[in-house]
């Protein structure tokens, strides 16, 4: 299908999965509308784009965050940011108004706080709500691909038995969530849980994304948290997590995105996991590839791993993604596409230029055909 002659809207459009998604929607021919908080001030969008923007105000803040966006292949003709903030009502109206899809990726994704409902929750969970809103308003709005997480499937509060699988008819226990502290895991199962009661009373045609942990090559200049985990653990730690995780290329979510959007008979939650690897896999992973690296030989206990972390690899169903497409898994891609360093280890940092090819090597070719 051919975004040509289509406008869609990506909330967020400057973090790690919308950044891809904007690259692949203008490599799809789509008109892109992407929103930014704070777009203005800084130089002139007007003449990077040579056309009038969808804003008055004519001035980026801080280039840097949006660079990357305006570098991509067909931005100059079809790209156009817009400020928005999760926090008020009515900010994506304009943006949202004459699109025929919303991709609403906006979410903190952070572990440590110091105010949780601040920082992590209301964002989320209002930043939904008034992003659903706008859609509301706009007649054009043919669909809704909403940006969740496994953080939203995964954490159930109670012992697993066993061979017992994982799907997407899972939720999170938000009190489960709660007693743990799992802010960040709070966050993304209130906000998918608002969605779903929001959509089912406005008539909203809804489709659920739910990826793992998202790593691979990165477009914009700051480190997402997925990767800013693996890269701790090749800059001093001491320790590593006693947990699994699921893992899951960037390129293939931003794929599994737009085919959610594209297919008709896309619809509920898909959940996007790729492989399941404890983090010593990872981390002897990391030493083969890099042996002159002190890598943790400890692991610490996680909060909620002897009752809902853990998912072993046989135990994902994928059944509601039955027409997926993968390809081989190759472990050492893990870990080795966007690394830079010395040899005597005195600096370790995420090369944006050399992030040439994916951490892993699979590919979300559909949902369905």
């Amino acid at each position: 299908m051919s975004g040509q002659g289509k406008t869609v809207c990506v909330t967020g459009g400057s973090g790690f999965i919308a950044s891809w998604l904007v690259k692949v929607l203008l490599q799809r021919g789509y008109t892109v509308r992407a929103s930014v908080r704070d777009p203005y001030l800084g130089y002139d969008l007007n003449q990077q784009h040579s056309k009038k923007s969808y804003d008055d105000s004519p001035l980026l803040a801080d280039p840097k965050k949006t660079e990357h966006l305006l570098a991509l292949d067909g931005a100059k003709e079809r790209l156009h940011l817009f400020k928005g903030n999760l926090l008020e009502e009515g900010s994506f109206d304009s943006m949202v108004n004459g699109c025929d899809g919303v991709f609403h990726t906006a979410s903190p994704c952070f572990v440590t706080t110091s105010d949780p409902q601040k920082e992590l929750i209301d964002p989320a969970l209002k930043g939904t709500l008034n992003v659903l809103g706008s859609c509301t308003k706009s007649p054009t709005v043919k669909r809704v691909v909403l940006t969740s997480s496994m953080a939203a499937v995964e954490c159930i509060g109670r012992p697993r038995t066993p061979n017992e699988i994982t799907d997407e008819t899972w939720f999170s226990d938000p009190e489960f969530c709660k007693e743990n502290k799992l802010w960040y895991q709070l966050s993304k199962t209130l906000a998918e849980d608002a969605a779903w009661k929001f959509a089912k009373e406005k008539c909203i045609d809804m489709v659920v994304i739910n990826p793992s942990m998202v790593i691979g090559p990165l477009l914009q200049p700051t480190l997402n948290a997925s990767s800013a985990v693996i890269l701790e653990l090749i800059n001093g730690s001491q320790t590593y997590p006693n947990v699994s995780y699921g893992w899951i290329n960037v390129k293939d979510v931003a794929n599994a995105h737009i085919q959610a959007y594209e297919i008709p008979s896309a619809s509920g939650r898909y959940c996007l996991v790729e492989r399941v690897a404890h983090f010593s896999e990872v981390v002897k992973i990391l030493h083969e590839l890099y042996p002159s690296f002190q890598l943790p030989k400890k692991f610490y206990k996680f909060a909620c791993c002897s009752k809902s972390r853990v998912t072993p690899p046989d135990l994902l169903l994928r059944e509601n993604c039955s027409s997926v497409d993968s390809e081989e898994f190759e472990p050492e891609a893990l870990v080795d596409s966007g690394v830079t360093h010395r040899q005597d280890n005195s600096e370790v940092k995420m090369g944006l230029e050399e992030a040439h090819r994916g951490w892993f090597n699979s590919g979300v070719d559909s949902l369905g055909n």
